[in-house]
């Protein structure tokens, strides 16, 4: 499966984005799918998962209650919907593909990797 994050961009603390990540092929739905984030200097981080239904969704602690994961297999998408933006949320933002059905955080989880987009978040 290949995947392409997109809706990254400049917002000021306080404010909304919504990131997308378009899958191809036919076993997208096959997949769970994580969303993970780099900031410069730092390690990348595990920032939420669905399963691949979308009935179990997981999220780090930092970003509970202000970001949300969805997706719409019937689109090959995923979203992550994240509100209340931080000046600490700024990363690089990617979405990655597991095919296995238990729970999983770590970036070696994930198979498929798709290209990051940038979230910037001015105070």
């Amino acid at each position: 499966v290949q995947l392409q994050a997109s809706g990254g961009g400049l917002v000021q603390a306080g404010g909304s984005l919504r990131l997308s990540c378009a899958g191809s092929g036919p076993t997208f739905a096959r997949h769970a799918i994580g969303w993970f984030r780099q900031a410069p200097g730092k390690e990348r981080e595990f920032v939420a998962r669905t399963s691949q239904s979308g009935g179990a969704t997981y999220y780090a602690e930092s970003v509970k209650g202000r970001f949300t994961i969805s997706r719409d297999n019937s689109k090959n998408t995923v979203f992550l919907q994240m509100n209340s933006l931080k000046p600490e949320d700024t990363a690089v933002y990617s979405c990655a593909a597991d095919v296995g059905t238990i729970a999983a955080f770590t970036t070696s989880d994930y198979e498929y990797w798709g290209q990051g987009t940038l979230v910037t978040v001015s105070s």
